[in-house]
């Protein structure tokens, strides 16, 4: 997909690329927070109770779901610390990524380091101790793919980074779906199917509007390497094929008739959204209206799955 850009990969200093702590600056709990991305957490946490939730259909185990939701939240922090840590070299090059600990110089580098294994290393021990040993192969599986795969290799060196990134965002649900069934079934590969999908157009959307910061950072993402037309083509494939996962889930009686309805408004309103690009005069304009519709896309779905399996 495109030839890819020449990187330089950090190296091991500590003080690579980093500017000078002011005196007297230091880094705050909520520093160590951000480095975790709450954002992102929060969004994956919904995920990963309406995979439980669906597993479950109302006969929750509720000691097994807390444990899944904390096992869950540690290995994606993990793995977002050690994004962190291994693109601070690239952060400091991006206007929304240069404030961070890590480019400022408020954290070093070997602090972040010992506090994402940590974190893993306690996300794991929970998974595999309550929620099972599917469960915590996938957490493994979803840090391998995020940190190895993603971050170190792909993003650096080729286009296929966002989508074969995804695999490690859509497999937060499955872990809460598996600690339930103990196997992978039809419902858990719709709901992977579903987060896949979902995220290389939510991405591309804010590749398009921060294309330059891309550019200039060295990320080969899409539209940097085949422009924007060729992104909002490419975006096509995979709304196309997101319209049929509600109407699998009803058939197979995994969700009610709400899901149906709501899910199936959601997946061709997103499509045609993603259509009226073509003719746009504005791509900023139209990306942020793609973007911000692609956060509320996967909340409502997610949220509207949970209540359909609601038996009152």
């Amino acid at each position: 997909m495109g030839k890819p850009l020449s990187y330089h990969a950090p190296a091991d200093s500590a003080t690579l690329s980093v500017r000078p702590t002011p005196p007297g600056e230091t880094a705050t709990w909520k520093d160590f927070v951000a480095l975790t991305k709450p954002g992102i957490l929060r969004s994956n946490l919904i995920a990963v109770f309406a995979g439980f939730w669906l597993a479950s259909h109302w006969e929750l185990q509720y000691g097994k779901l807390i444990m899944t939701l904390i096992g869950t939240m540690l290995i994606m922090a993990s793995s977002c610390v050690f994004n962190n840590y291994f693109d601070r070299e690239l952060d400091t090059k991006m206007a929304r990524t240069k404030n961070r600990a890590l480019p400022t110089g408020k954290m070093s580098p070997k602090t972040v380091m010992w506090y994402a294994v940590i974190l893993g290393i306690v996300g794991l021990g929970v998974l595999f101790g309550f929620s099972g040993l599917l469960a915590g192969i996938l957490g493994i599986v979803g840090i391998f793919v995020y940190v190895v795969v993603y971050t170190l290799w792909l993003k650096r060196s080729s286009t296929w980074s966002t989508s074969v990134g995804a695999i490690s965002g859509a497999v937060p649900p499955i872990i809460g779906y598996v600690a339930v069934t103990g196997t992978v079934d039809l419902g858990a590969i719709l709901l992977f199917a579903m987060l896949f999908l979902w995220q290389p157009p939510h991405f591309w959307a804010l590749g398009i509007r921060r294309v330059e910061e891309y550019r200039e950072a060295g990320f080969p993402l899409l539209p940097v390497v085949k422009g924007i037309p060729r992104t909002k083509l490419q975006m096509l494939p995979y709304l196309i094929l997101l319209i049929p996962i509600p109407i699998l889930m009803y058939v197979y009686n995994y969700t009610g008739m709400w899901f149906l309805v709501i899910g199936e408004i959601m997946s061709v309103a997103w499509l045609f959204m993603a259509l009226k690009g073509f003719r746009s005069q504005d791509n900023d304009a139209w990306a942020k209206r793609v973007f911000l519709f692609s956060i509320n896309y996967l909340t409502i779905n997610l949220i509207v799955i949970i209540l359909d399996t609601i038996r009152i």
